[in-house]
């Protein structure tokens, strides 16, 4: 990377349901290193595997990290493991990034594999917010499995769309209903690019119709997440909008840059130093088991992730508070 080792670093970890991406940056919040992978189920060993990565890319020079954030669905499971010394929602952490990119942004469009989330901005501040995690017809997802069904890479469904020359309307309100709407206009003779470009069209009128209704949405737009590195649902965004919408450098990672960046304001603002366990982490063998507890009818189970030793790292699922760490 031909940076100092005594440089002062900064760790963001954004961990969700489908993947899990970790951002380095430096006092001026300069990307240093970034990475992402899918977590197959298992956020531990993604956070681990992650660790390993790291560790080659720095290899004998590995840092000290100054600070540590988390974000995504399993950001407090990962700041127990670590020892990170916050854990931030990923709305605050995708919008502190936007923001630091583009200070005047106005509109954030984010999509990810499992959830969609649209942020809007008024001079660094948040005004308001939308996430929509039920429906997996807004999401990645949702592409990739129509791109399996094509038998084309989701990485060219862009390029396809490109090429349509008829618009084809596809019902992308519902999974089930898109997929057979797309059987149909198969069967019928539509191109695939066609097709293609209709799903692209179906899933931005998804989300401008759930997670947009009754707002004011302004330039400039800023689009970020897995699914901005597709240039057909850039496009349908465009049309839609009638206006620009750019797509950052770092779309992929700006929930880890995001959380990089509130770590380091955190230990800043506080005058403390961090709390992370280090990279060793990757070496530690944790063991996830549960139990029903019986203080009270609701009977909570309690899961927790311990070390060898006992040691208990993280526990939750309780309703009343008594088990949570």
């Amino acid at each position: 990377m031909g940076k100092k080792r005594d440089e002062n670093l900064y760790m963001g970890i954004d961990i969700g349901s489908v993947s899990i991406k970790f951002a380095i940056v430096n006092e001026e919040m300069e990307l240093l290193y970034s990475t992402w992978e899918r977590t197959q189920g298992s956020p531990i060993q993604s956070v681990q595997k992650g660790f390993v990565s790291l560790q080659k890319n720095f290899r004998e020079d590995i840092p000290a990290i100054k600070a540590v954030g988390t974000t995504g669905s399993a950001r407090y499971l990962v700041k127990s493991l670590i020892g990170a010394d916050i854990a931030k929602t990923e709305i605050l952490s995708h919008a502190i990034a936007a923001s630091h990119y583009m200070p005047e942004v106005r509109t954030i469009l984010e999509i990810g594999g499992q959830d969609s989330k649209l942020i809007l901005m008024r001079e660094g501040i948040i005004t308001d917010f939308t996430m929509n995690s039920i429906c997996a017809a807004g999401t990645g997802s949702f592409l990739d499995h129509q791109a399996h069904r094509l038998g084309i890479p989701i990485e060219e469904f862009g390029e396809y769309a490109s090429r349509s020359t008829v618009d084809v309307a596809i019902a992308g309100r519902c999974t089930v209903f898109a997929e057979s709407d797309m059987v149909h206009k198969q069967q019928i003779g539509y191109t695939k690019q066609d097709i293609i470009k209709g799903l692209c069209d179906a899933l931005v009128r998804n989300y401008l119709n759930n997670l947009c209704k009754g707002k004011k949405l302004e330039p400039p737009f800023l689009f970020q997440g897995g699914v901005a590195a597709n240039s057909g649902i850039k496009r349908s965004f465009e049309t839609m909008l009638g206006h620009s919408v750019i797509v950052p450098e770092y779309f992929l990672t700006m929930g880890a840059i995001g959380a990089a960046i509130l770590a380091k304001h955190h230990i800043e603002s506080e005058k403390i130093s961090t709390s992370f366990y280090g990279f060793s982490v990757s070496e530690t063998n944790f063991i996830t088991r549960s139990f029903h507890c019986t203080d009270c009818p609701n009977q909570c189970e309690i899961t927790l992730v311990e070390k060898e030793d006992g040691e208990i790292v993280a526990r939750w699922g309780d309703r009343c508070g008594k088990w949570g760490m």
